[in-house]
């Protein structure tokens, strides 16, 4: 039974028609992945079906009584609303402390947020955070997700999949996240040229039925059959979790295949990689760090040696504030170690994508941005010129005469990237690279990136983009060190289940009833409660735990200083009510801090069994 039904819908903005004559139906508890180029018009369909918006031409009919959930890119959360309010609504506590579902949802989406914070003072990923748990805690027929994704870290991804997954409402969602594609969809739909061609599977099928009836039809070009040939070929030879099984001939697909060689040359790359870094790349002895300086902010490093040699490629993973970020700008040297030394080697030419965007000349064409850095580059065993790069990362015809101070942010991201890239770097370190790139743009940056010799630390959340262009993943667990994980992302995800990982994301003090609660979350990855001492400690290792719980005592002694001062401050201004205010906001952020610090405190006392 169709939930929905399109019937020869059209709608367009300005001259461009997104959707021509679109007629299908979503059905109860179908699970729907859309894919398609940036602004090719997947939000449009999605507003279309969930009837924010009305089409040009044709019909979109619902079923009566149909309860429809949607989570656009922009949330309508009212400022001066509670996250408690927005997320729970009129819910006694007792209500939806004792239900398991709202329990684990709330630890997985938002264990970190106040729930008496207004949403104003929240961040755009908090506030996006708190739109998602708010939108599946409530019962939905149907929920539309556009770019579900964003905000979380690799672990919250993990959880969401599971949970659209066992649940039994239909979904319709938008993502660039193939793997999150993989996981929730029984059907792909790609919106192209105002058409929606629909393929039985998730990503990898549709990647598989598309390249088979490309192969048909003799229709698609060269390059694009190339490149759709070399993504099969890292499908059928990757991670066997990866794949789901294609419905059409077996036969065709290894065919298909049969002569493509691997991805990546690795040895060759490892030798030209030497040639061009020589022995020492970046080797760290003895770095201590912290991410807000010496002793300040969360522990990063403690004592760490590590070597990072030529034609490494790392993949970084760590929870949402575990210091990834950090541990980049230590290597690019915008941040020194509290302790120990980074020897960087002389040959090393580095270029640091960061996830804030660098400044570009606003008045310069998209074209020229580019050759000032350089007009060819070589990648592999071929030469580009700046605009056959553009075109590969989206910039076709005229955009590339486009003045960037009119590009979008998913436009400029693309663009400092592939200025990072002409000027012809050896060590690349990309922080969330993939951010508003859609499903091609990612193809043919992993496409660049397999022919690029060189060293390359990669975060991401996007697990397939960190899975395909990294060959091994390292983690940050909270113990100060990096953990090699021979098993990637599933080692990381196993272990953080296991909570063998010191920093566990722990609520505060108004979610103390969600961390405190005897919920299924914490079985399944979720927020972490108490855990027990662990047992046979070395001596090495219960001296590192001691050095930490000194560092988080001597912490909660400054803030504790720092409330004193404040409770003394608002005794003072009692009759000033603007700078009442203002004091109460910052003893709010200190207590929020305690609370953070008191938990991990706990935990790690726990651990030394105090």
């Amino acid at each position: 039974m169709n939930l929905v039904n399109l019937e020869s819908v059209s709608h367009a903005y300005g001259p461009k028609p997104l959707l021509s004559d679109v007629s299908l139906g979503v059905e109860a508890g179908e699970r729907i992945g859309v894919v398609g180029r940036n602004g090719g018009g997947k939000t449009t369909l999605l507003s279309v079906i969930a009837g924010a918006v009305q089409p040009d031409k044709g019909r979109v009919t619902h079923n009566r009584g149909l309860r429809v959930g949607f989570l656009s890119q922009q949330d309508t959360l009212d400022a001066g609303t509670a996250v408690r309010e927005i997320v729970l609504g009129e819910r006694a506590e007792h209500e939806w402390a004792g239900d398991q579902r709202v329990r684990e949802i709330l630890a997985n989406l938002i264990g970190d947020l106040d729930l008496d914070a207004r949403a104003g003072d929240l961040s755009g990923g908090e506030r996006r955070r708190t739109a998602l748990a708010q939108l599946l805690i409530d019962d939905h027929d149907l929920i539309m997700l556009d770019e579900p994704t964003n905000h979380l870290d690799i672990e919250a991804i993990a959880w969401l999949a599971g949970h659209l997954a066992a649940s039994k409402s239909a979904l319709v969602a938008v993502t660039h996240d193939r793997w999150f594609l993989d996981a929730v969809s029984s059907r792909t739909w790609e919106v192209v040229d105002g058409r929606v061609e629909r393929y039985e599977g998730g990503y990898a099928a549709y990647v598989l039925a598309k390249a088979e009836r490309a192969r048909i039809a003799q229709a698609a070009e060269e390059r694009r059959q190339n490149l759709m040939r070399k993504e099969i070929a890292w499908l059928r030879r990757g991670p066997p979790a990866r794949t789901s099984k294609p419905k059409f001939r077996i036969e065709a697909a290894q065919a298909l295949i049969a002569n493509e060689p691997p991805a990546r040359e690795t040895v060759e790359l490892m030798k030209f990689a030497a040639a061009r870094l020589g022995r020492t790349v970046y080797d760290l002895e003895d770095v201590t760090l912290h991410a807000g300086g010496p002793d300040s902010g969360p522990l990063v490093l403690d004592d760490l040696t590590w070597q990072f040699g030529p034609g490494d490629r790392i993949g970084l993973i760590g929870v949402n504030g575990s210091g990834k970020s950090s541990v980049l700008r230590l290597l690019a040297g915008t941040v020194v170690p509290d302790s120990g030394r980074v020897i960087k080697g002389k040959t090393v030419r580095l270029a640091h994508l960061s996830q804030e965007l660098a400044e570009l000349d606003p008045a310069r064409r998209v074209l020229e941005s580019v050759e000032e850095v350089r007009k060819y580059l070589q990648v592999g065993k071929r030469e580009w010129t700046a605009s056959q790069l553009l075109e590969r990362l989206g910039f076709k015809g005229e955009a590339q005469w486009k003045v960037v101070g009119d590009l979008s942010g998913g436009e400029r991201r693309r663009l400092q990237l592939l200025r990072l890239l002409m000027d012809d770097p050896n060590v690349l370190l990309l922080d969330e690279p993939t951010n508003d790139l859609d499903i091609e743009t990612l193809n043919e940056l992993e496409d660049l990136l397999d022919a690029w010799p060189g060293t390359l630390v990669l975060v991401s959340h996007d697990r397939y983009f960190l899975e395909r262009v990294t060959d091994r993943c390292v983690a940050l667990l909270g113990d100060g060190k990096l953990s090699l994980l021979p098993g990637g992302v599933d080692e990381y995800l196993e272990r953080r289940a296991a909570g063998t990982a010191l920093t566990a994301r722990l609520g505060t003090s108004a979610n103390a009833t969600i961390a405190q609660a005897p919920s299924a979350a914490v079985a399944s990855g979720g927020v972490a409660g108490t855990s027990t001492p662990d047992e046979g400690l070395s001596a090495k290792e219960e001296r590192e735990l001691r050095k930490e719980l000194n560092r988080l005592e001597r912490q909660l002694d400054k803030l504790s200083d720092q409330e004193s001062r404040l409770h003394a401050a608002m005794a003072d201004a009692a009759s000033d009510y603007e700078k009442l205010g203002s004091l109460d906001a910052q003893l709010r952020e200190i207590n929020t801090q305690k609370d953070t610090i008191e938990a991990e405190w706990l935990e790690v006392a726990d651990r030394l069994g105090d």
